[in-house]
């Protein structure tokens, strides 16, 4: 009989963990019980997760969890969600989450397209934000990139109308690969006054990473679309 072939999915990251710290396992342990979320075959009740209405945005892929942080201490009134699958990145922000004392945060220790499929609902949020996703820079890598049409159309149907997707990287050929996928999908207007790259936006955190590459002269490119009403 002939031997069936099997397929997997391809995947848009590459675990590479260590140990955990005893902090870590705590912060799993303690923290994400209160903050994390465990994402099933439901659809997340918004309301019931944070206790409270008003606007919700998602962060995906949010490393350490910096700029996430930022933005919900500075935006006390707005409900946020990240998406991170790398535990000691989850980790590190359940513990500065308990060191600011918020409760405005919620993780998820998952694969993005998985909780964007199966937990959130359609016109759910009101922004979406990949900063600096891997860009899986070799060509034949270039199918594990996160930007591709079926996540742009999923992210499409989950923001509000009026919603904000804001993406940014620092390789300029994943840029313009963001740039034309995007631009493919109807419904989305380009923020950008010259009709492609903005300048950063305050909220964006300049990370020490980017900081350093600025003044080597590396570029940084972001993207910003609104779903049309």
């Amino acid at each position: 009989m002939e031997s069936q072939k099997h397929f997997r999915k391809v995947r848009s990251f590459v675990r590479r963990e260590r140990r955990f710290t005893l902090e870590q396992q705590r912060a799993m342990d303690e923290l994400m019980p209160r903050f994390g979320l465990i994402p099933g075959d439901s659809v997340f009740d918004l309301e019931q997760v944070f206790g409270r209405g008003g606007e919700c945005h998602l962060e995906i892929g949010f490393g350490n969890g910096a700029s996430l942080l930022a933005m919900a201490q500075a935006n006390p009134e707005r409900n946020y969600l990240g998406i991170e699958v790398h535990r000691p990145g989850v980790c590190n922000l359940l513990l500065e989450i308990e060191k600011a004392d918020i409760n405005n945060i919620r993780v998820i220790n998952a694969d993005a397209m998985e909780v964007l499929t199966h937990n959130l609902a359609d016109a759910a949020l009101d922004a979406v934000y990949l900063f600096f996703p891997d860009p899986w820079h070799k060509t034949r890598h270039h199918k594990r990139r996160l930007v591709q049409m079926p996540f742009v159309e999923m992210v499409y149907r989950r923001l509000k109308p009026g919603g904000i997707l804001h993406m940014a990287t620092d390789w300029e050929h994943y840029a313009k690969h963001m740039l034309s996928v995007v631009s493919q999908v109807n419904g989305f207007t380009n923020l950008a006054t010259n009709g492609q790259f903005c300048e950063r936006p305050a909220y964006r955190l300049l990370t020490r990473f980017e900081q350093r590459g600025l003044r080597l002269g590396h570029g940084v490119w972001d993207l910003l679309f609104k779903k049309n009403v």
